[in-house]
């Protein structure tokens, strides 16, 4: 149990990479991971687009403000939602941000504990880029793109220090 917890407490977003494949093995044990995560009504509204060709991270990272390590990363994975499979009406529609965002950390933890490294790109809620990334990964209308995750062997050690802050815990009340 202590190891689970290592592993959550010093995972931390790596945006230099080795130049270095990642092997397949490893992609499907960190999509299973992320087909793990909890969903709302066990939706698992999910679907992951898996990018390796260069050209196409070099493209993404074009249509994107803050991917820049994608020019050097060793794959990236595009978390997409299938909106037909959702049920719930109203507010409840927004709930696939949730469950993505679940499958995404489940993803990163993944990533991390196979010695690998890996950092979140949003793209939802910015319509543009979600307009724009769509269309590079030829993702059909009805699905939304929540992220985008560069990942690959790291060339960088983060600092793990930790980030617990008492102050920010309430009992009972605020």
């Amino acid at each position: 149990m202590d190891e689970l917890l290592k592993f959550i407490n010093t995972r931390r977003s790596v945006r230099k990479f080795l130049d270095k494949s990642v092997e397949k093995e490893k992609i499907l044990k960190i999509l299973e991971a992320g087909m793990n995560a909890p969903s709302a009504g066990n939706e698992q509204p999910w679907h992951f687009v898996v990018v390796t060709d260069r050209e196409k991270l070099l493209a993404l990272k074009e249509k994107h403000p803050y991917a820049a390590m994608l020019a050097e990363a060793a794959a990236a994975i595009a978390v997409v939602a299938d909106t037909n499979l959702l049920k719930y009406p109203g507010p409840g529609q927004e709930m696939w941000i949730q469950d993505l965002s679940a499958a995404t950390e489940n993803i990163l933890l993944a990533i991390h504990t196979l010695g690998l490294g890996g950092v979140w790109l949003a793209v939802h809620p910015y319509e543009d880029r979600e307009k724009e990334i769509a269309g590079i990964l030829n993702i059909p209308a009805g699905y939304r793109i929540l992220n985008l995750i560069a990942l690959g062997y790291p060339n960088q050690t983060p600092d793990t220090t930790s980030r617990f802050q008492e102050s920010r815990i309430h009992w009972e009340q605020w």
